[in-house]
């Protein structure tokens, strides 16, 4: 496809970030946005230069012209809003959490397989080069061998209302927590021996601030805190025995710090420009559709299932 035409579901703030952003790429275009009141979607619309606004979900959903819908609405609705367009024949890219649970999130990566319709989980970080970039200095041995790490990513956001309120499948683990637990397995993989958590509970049940722990099968260990109580310095630190790496801001690598042993600095590796980060998720959908895939490589949906039951898992022990 010569531009992708990128269909927006919702209007919210992190909409109007991807919508800005489109509006920077010259590989897509904003084609469409919907909301459940027509006057936001026209609003939208007009400020980010959208062709058409809908006033419901299903009119979006039915357009044949919309290459690829972002879900942009509370974690709460990705279920049903995702499982709308893949009913309807249009590629996915999700927010995260992906959905509430594990459970829903099987039944729509079954979905999207029977339809063979591209759906994927936007974990932006996932999808950015400097991320990669990380990979290939761990495994060029920058730090030696890699023995453990921590993470953390906190924001002031006591007064938003979808992050009190349980309906709204609220609280810092579904939102905050998954960039955390992110890090960890990009850093040290999926296949974690032991899991150990506490919360602290807001007066609706929700989590607000947690500790997660994994230990790995050959020892080594995370330690991941989030909080939406605070802001945090949102640094990732990675442990080896010749060293370690500071990450700036483990939400949008802004910067990698590399120390040896001595603790001295060797050296400093700045992000490469960019539009918002939001860029390099839509630039993977669009190759991963014209090479006819259904799922993008850099987010598989054994990772976005596999990060979905560790969330259920924590939360039972949490008695969510």
């Amino acid at each position: 496809m010569e531009k992708l035409r990128l269909g927006i579901l919702g209007t919210g703030k992190i909409a109007a970030t991807m919508a800005s952003t489109v509006r920077e790429m010259k590989e897509a275009t904003l084609y469409a946005v919907a909301s459940r009141e027509y006057g936001k979607a026209r609003a939208f619309a007009d400020t980010y230069g959208a062709e058409k606004a809908y006033g419901s979900y299903e009119e979006l959903a039915r357009d044949e012209n919309v290459d690829l819908v972002y879900v942009a609405s509370p974690h709460s609705h990705h279920y049903e809003h995702a499982r709308l367009c893949i009913e309807n024949g249009r590629p996915v890219l999700c927010e995260k959490a992906f959905t509430e649970n594990a459970g829903q999130a099987k039944e729509l990566l079954s979905l999207a397989r029977e339809k063979g319709v591209l759906i994927t989980e936007a974990m932006w970080v996932r999808y950015m080069p400097m991320s990669f970039q990380l990979r290939e200095l761990l495994d060029q041995g920058r730090i030696g061998k890699v023995i453990g790490l921590t993470a953390n990513l906190g924001y002031s956001l006591m007064e938003v209302e979808r992050m009190v309120r349980p309906e709204l499948a609220g609280g810092a683990l579904l939102d905050l927590g998954v960039y955390t637990i992110n890090f960890a397995t990009w850093v040290l993989g999926d296949e974690i021996r032991k899991v150990s958590s506490s919360m602290v509970p807001h007066d609706t049940g929700v989590d607000k601030q947690e500790f997660l722990n994994f230990i790995y099968p050959d020892g080594a260990s995370a330690g991941l805190f989030s909080t939406m109580q605070a802001v945090t310095d949102r640094r990732g630190v990675i442990y080896g025995t010749e060293g370690y790496l500071e990450v700036d801001n483990i939400n949008n690598f802004e910067r990698f710090r590399i120390y040896d042993k001595e603790y001295r600095l060797t050296e400093t590796i700045e992000r490469p420009e960019q539009i918002t980060g939001y860029e390099y998720e839509v630039l993977a959908c669009k190759k991963a559709l014209e090479e006819g895939r259904l799922e993008c490589p850099e987010m598989p949906h054994a990772h976005t299932l596999f990060v979905m039951e560790l969330l259920d898992r924590i939360r039972r022990e949490w008695n969510q």
